[in-house]
């Protein structure tokens, strides 16, 4: 069935009529004269060779783009590389890694600009560019479906990339052969796909689904099955469909989907970044997503996914159990299931679908192949864990801060120590190498918010800190900085406001007294020098040395870079600009 186009005029009709160059230039290209009045779909991916979650796409777009035809309407490929926060780590790259989400949504918004169209395909796998298309998807608001790029597969002895902190950290104290670390580099990463754990990538993935803006099932399917091919064909296919009924972005990402999207992210135990990003979204939108919400979410819904960091398996086990829609089927009393997706049907209306096309049973028995059932990796929600992620207030952060405690070891949710401060990830990771860091201690790390860094995400610190077996059970990680997906352990970030706009971290000093409660949802300075003195006395001196201590300059930044840092929001504000 084709979209109707017996009274369709395509957005690009007025521009075409006061400017005959433009029909020359599409003729310059593969359109025809038949192609200029049909329904025009901008195609824009982030496929390339930076990284195994970009390579592959463009496999999936081509596929959508026969879907597009196969229902009458012209597509046209655009592409925009994304880069990878693993080839950022450990130098200053990582600095820009999060300022690239405005820079992809910006130059779709140029894309999807210039040229007027009528719908648009947008397709990704990973941390920044998931979170850069749900923006421009929201930006420009018109029909528009999303293909997440699928998970990668385990390597050997089901491991996946994320081994890498480990492997590092051993590397540096000179505790591992360069054989070990040979076979780990030629095994880690074993297929296309993003990261094979619940990380920002699967999370973002996990995200687009419960917006409605990708089709019922799409996320983090496995990278190299058929699935996920004729998934990309059926977007091709529903982007017509939307564009024939008038179905924009922004009557799919409502307020409603949002607060549909935290609960399922609650229950996979996903990314924090995740409250970074959708915050940003839903920003574009003139929503304001308050992180109390998500905290409010966290104190009722299940976590029920048993994924790695916050558990065992892996994110294309997650679907094999049925994935996104399993997870909403098993919440579907705490859901607005009347909300509008990307197939023109409501979220309840494509669960009955579901159902009747057998997708719940039909890939069960992959688990099987691991000896697994569907209990292993959706826990029951009496077996489950009320919540995943909690948002912390105090003395040393009135703006918020952000905790996985799902990710963290039951004997850390509350906590007292002593304070070791640093002004960048590379000084803390430096005492943690040198074995220089007491168990105990409380790990201040600064000047790693937008506005100090670009936000940096601090895995090879967090990873160095777990692979110790030392500190792993007694030290805590407070950063106005961020974290990767599969970061695991005691780690408080996205502290607001963040030491280079003068925030209270940038005050304390080494020797101070550090307590969190995790139940009880607070982080407080509580002692000065070695001595308690409670934390509304704490507060005070916090003030005084305000006064008297200047922050550490910033050095000179330019570009793209120097842009971001200077008009970032904070990170509980969705860190855009």
């Amino acid at each position: 069935m084709t979209v109707s186009l017996e009274n369709f005029v395509s957005k690009t009709a007025r521009e075409r009529a006061v400017w005959a160059q433009f029909d020359a230039l599409n003729l310059g290209t593969s359109w025809d004269e038949e192609d200029l009045t049909k329904p025009q779909i901008l195609v824009e991916d982030v496929w390339g060779d930076s990284h195994p979650g970009s390579y592959h796409l463009k496999s999936l777009t081509d596929e959508a783009k026969l879907g597009v035809y196969e229902r009458g309407g012209h597509p046209a490929m655009f592409h925009a590389t994304d880069i990878c926060d693993g080839c950022g780590q450990g130098h200053d790259g990582m600095n820009i890694v999060l300022a690239s989400r405005e820079a992809l949504c910006d130059l779709i918004e140029v894309h999807g600009t210039v040229n007027s169209w009528d719908g648009m395909i947008l397709c990704s796998s990973c941390d920044k560019a998931v979170p850069a298309h749900l923006k421009a998807a929201a930006r420009l608001d018109v029909p528009t479906v999303f293909i997440p790029g699928g998970s990668k597969r385990p390597g050997p002895d089901r491991i996946s990339s994320a081994k890498a902190g480990e492997i590092t950290l051993r590397m540096k104290r000179n505790e591992i052969s360069s054989r070990e670390v040979r076979n780990y580099k030629l095994t880690g990463c074993p297929s296309v796909g993003a990261g094979g754990f619940m990380g920002t990538a699967s999370t973002m993935q996990c995200m687009s689904e419960a917006l409605g803006l990708a089709l019922p099932g799409s996320a983090v399917a496995p990278a190299t099955q058929k699935d996920i091919l004729r998934g990309a064909r059926r977007a091709g296919r529903a982007v017509m469909n939307l564009v024939e009924k008038g179905i924009t972005a922004s009557q799919i990402m409502t307020e409603s989907a949002f607060r549909n999207a935290i609960i399922v992210h609650t229950a996979i135990g996903g990314s924090t970044n995740a409250m970074i990003h959708l915050s940003s979204i839903a920003r574009e939108l003139g929503i304001d997503l308050r992180p109390e919400l998500f905290d409010e979410i966290n104190r009722m819904i299940p976590h029920l996914c048993n994924v790695y960091p916050s558990g065992k398996y892996f994110s294309e086990d997650l679907w094999f159990a049925g994935g996104v829609p399993m997870v909403q089927w098993l919440l579907r009393d705490h859901l607005d299931l009347s909300v509008m997706t990307c197939t023109g049907k409501t979220l309840g209306e494509n669960l009955e679908d579901l159902w009747a096309d057998d997708f719940f049973d039909r890939n069960i028995g992959y688990l099987h192949n691991y000896g697994l059932q569907r209990e292993d990796v959706i826990l029951p929600a009496e077996k489950a864990e009320i919540g995943s992620l909690a948002v912390l207030r105090g003395n040393l952060a009135p703006g918020g801060a952000v905790i996985k405690y799902a990710a963290c070891k039951p004997e850390l949710r509350v906590h007292k120590g002593r304070a070791r401060a640093f002004n960048s990830e590379e000084e803390a990771y430096q005492a943690v190498v040198n074995r220089d860091i007491r168990p105990g201690d409380v790990i201040i790390v600064r000047y790693e918010g937008p506005r100090g860094s670009g936000m940096p995400e601090l895995l090879m610190l967090t990873d160095a800190i777990v692979a110790d077996p030392e500190l792993n059970t007694s030290v805590a990680l407070i950063t106005d900085g961020r974290f990767s997906g599969a970061t695991g352990g005691a780690c408080i970030g996205h502290i607001s406001p963040e030491a280079a706009s003068g925030g209270p971290l940038a005050y304390v000093h080494t020797g101070d007294i550090i307590a969190y409660d995790i139940p009880n949802r607070t982080l407080d300075l509580v002692g000065i020098d070695g001595t308690e003195c409670g934390a509304e006395q704490a507060a005070k001196i916090l003030q005084q040395r305000s006064k008297t201590e200047d922050l550490v300059p910033r050095p000179p930044r330019k570009g793209l870079y120097q842009r971001y840092t200077s008009l970032a929001l904070s990170a509980m504000e969705g860190a855009g600009y």
